[in-house]
Formats: structure tokens, C-alpha cells, sequence
């Protein structure tokens, strides 16, 4: 099983040859590339933003013309919002289009085929931001949980800090979002395992950005527990092993998770007020993952956090209020 986006299709071929249940090898490929992914949601009628795939051998200014703004350009691959830049004009479309064209070009970038020679160019979708984790079950989803993410993401980069469950959206606009993603799901052709969904919400409905073949990533996991307290690891281990799973009903409390971004680029020296941190009400941990004299680098050519902030209470709002207070009081320092 692919723990993330790059072992997922490696995963789906090595389960197919040996006879495991697990999607086919195209669905999972589809899901991985995000303009095959687009491709394949327009056809089948679900709701995606306009796109066009540009080669980066293209003029940037000439590509621009052929795009209404604001638009929003990403690499066909890379995952965590990486490389992910909102553009309002032509300048920043071409500022966004080489910036995007250079971390391509890095070693560290492990991408090939039309993923190293193309990037996305869509249309900015506004509204509230969701995502979905989900486990498909012989071609059914099961939805796991359902996270509010409190903060606003509206560019230029596309940094995700607050995930909150359950959600505290009306139960028919969560109702909308779950059938978008099984729509999704279905078109794509993905049938077993888990899925990660990220969905704009606005007075249209919900917009489908992203469906991954794959569990949610980093240490985010860690804010789901279902029945008497089984992991998603389990949950999913299990599904896919045909053994018994108690209940898929998530556990009463509301939590939530602040992956901590990295505010600029330098050499970490200290992360200060971690017990501090951790003494807030509700919090139920402060996971630092990032180790002193470690090169930092923030999005949108950056891929990791500094670490994760967990937190569980009566109420999604309380989860939230506890996240902030606990960020806030951490000191980083940076050199």
C-alpha cells in the first residue's frame, strides 16, 4: 500500500500482480496526475475549475494570453501545495510560470515524464475549503471524517495550517461534498482503499481540487481514532486484508491538527515554548519534526512543516481555539 503520492501507483502495480484487493494501475496514475485527473472529472460531469496544460518550453507572456485571471498555476504532480502560486496578471503569471519551471529543474524534485515538462493552469475557485478522508469499499465510500480548515486560502501561495473535525458546515452542504467526491471517485475509477479529497465550497456547490489514492499525509492521522479507539492506519490495513472492522463511526470528541508552517527560509536554531505550548487545555500534543541546524525552506518550493500541533476537545470550535493559543505560543528562531 502507497503510504503517499509517490509510491502510490508503485503500490497499485505491485498489488495487481499479486492478486490483492486494490485499484487498477490507471486509476491510481489518473488520480496522480492532476491534468489527467481533470480530464477524466470534466468528462464524467463533476465539478472542476477550467484548466489548460502549458509546456514549459512554452513563452510564458504568450501562454498567459490564452488565460483568464485570476488563475491559479501548479506542477502536474507535486503534492502538500507545493509549487502552487495564485496569479492575478500577467506579470505574476509569468513570475509564477518560471518559479515553477525552477523547482522542476531541482535534483530534489523527483519528477518525470509529463510531470517534469507541463504545468497546470486553472481557474481560481473562491470560497471555504474542505477535505474529505474517505475509504472505498468495492467501489463505495465511506466517509472517515470530514475537516473544516479555518483559515482562509486564498493565495498567493496555498499553505494549509488548521485541519478541524467534524465539520461545522450545514449537514446538506456536507451531504453535497461527500456525493462530489464519491462522483469523483467513480470517475476516476478508484474502488478500494483510501482516498484524501480536497473540495472549494461556494454558492455553486463544491468543487473538486484534488482526490488522491492515498491517506491523509504528514502526521495528520494522528486527529482520527474510530470505534474504541482504532488508528486509520488500522482501519485501512485492515480493509484492505478483508479483516473485520468494528465500526467506522469516528470517535465523539472534535479534533483537529495545526501543521506549522515555516514562516521564512534560514537554519533553525531553536523552536522555544514547546512545554508551554503543550500546557494548553485540549492539546493533546506538540510534535516538533524539523531538528536544530536543519535547512528551511518555506512553500512554495518548500515540502515540509516544522512540525504539528494536536489537539481534542467537546467542541470543533474549542479544538481551534486551543490550536491557535498553543501556536502562538511558540518562538521560532531562524537564522
Amino acid at each position: 500500500m502507497g503510504v503517499d503520492d509517490l509510491t502510490a501507483v508503485t503500490a497499485a502495480a505491485i498489488a495487481e500482480r499479486l492478486g490483492l484487493r486494490a485499484n487498477v494501475v490507471a486509476a491510481v496514475s489518473a488520480a496522480r496526475d492532476k491534468f489527467q485527473m481533470r480530464q477524466c472529472l470534466r468528462a464524467a460531469g463533476v465539478r472542476v475549475p477550467r484548466f489548460r496544460r502549458i509546456a514549459l518550453k512554452d513563452d510564458p507572456f504568450l501562454a498567459a494570453r490564452g488565460v483568464a485571471f485570476p488563475c491559479v498555476l501548479k506542477p502536474l504532480a507535486l503534492s502538500a501545495s507545493r509549487g502552487v502560486i495564485r496569479a492575478d496578471t500577467i506579470d505574476q503569471f509569468m513570475a509564477a510560470f518560471r518559479r515553477i519551471s525552477a523547482l522542476l529543474a531541482r535534483d530534489d524534485v523527483a519528477v518525470t515524464g509529463d510531470a517534469a515538462q507541463f504545468l497546470l493552469a486553472e481557474e481560481y475557485i473562491p470560497g471555504i475549503e474542505v477535505a474529505l478522508e474517505g475509504l472505498l469499499v468495492d467501489g463505495a465510500l465511506q466517509t472517515l471524517a470530514l475537516f473544516d480548515k479555518p483559515d482562509p486560502l486564498v493565495g498567493p501561495f496555498f499553505e494549509e495550517t488548521l485541519y478541524v473535525t467534524p465539520s461545522r458546515l450545514p449537514a446538506e452542504v456536507q451531504q453535497a461534498i461527500v456525493r462530489t467526491t464519491a462522483d469523483a471517485c467513480a470517475a476516476l475509477g478508484l474502488r478500494e482503499g483510501p482516498v484524501h479529497a480536497e473540495l472549494r465550497v461556494n454558492e455553486a456547490g463544491p468543487w473538486i481540487l484534488e482526490v488522491a489514492a492515498r491517506s491523509i499525509g504528514g502526521l495528520c492521522s494522528r486527529t482520527l481514532r474510530f470505534g474504541t479507539g482504532m488508528t486509520l492506519e488500522e482501519v485501512i490495513l485492515r480493509q484492505a486484508l478483508g479483516l473485520p472492522i468494528a465500526s467506522l463511526e469516528r470517535e465523539g470528541q472534535a479534533a483537529g491538527v495545526m501543521m506549522l508552517p515555516i514562516p521564512r527560509a534560514g537554519t533553525l536554531r531553536a523552536v522555544h515554548g514547546v512545554d508551554d505550548a503543550k500546557g494548553v487545555e485540549g492539546i493533546e500534543d506538540v510534535a516538533i519534526t524539523v531538528h536544530v541546524g536543519q535547512a528551511l525552506e518555506p512553500l512554495p518550493e518548500g515540502r515540509q512543516y516544522l512540525g504539528f500541533i494536536f489537539a481534542r476537545g467537546a467542541r470543533p470550535a474549542a479544538v481551534e481555539e486551543a490550536l491557535r493559543d498553543a501556536q502562538a505560543r511558540l518562538r521560532v528562531s531562524i537564522e
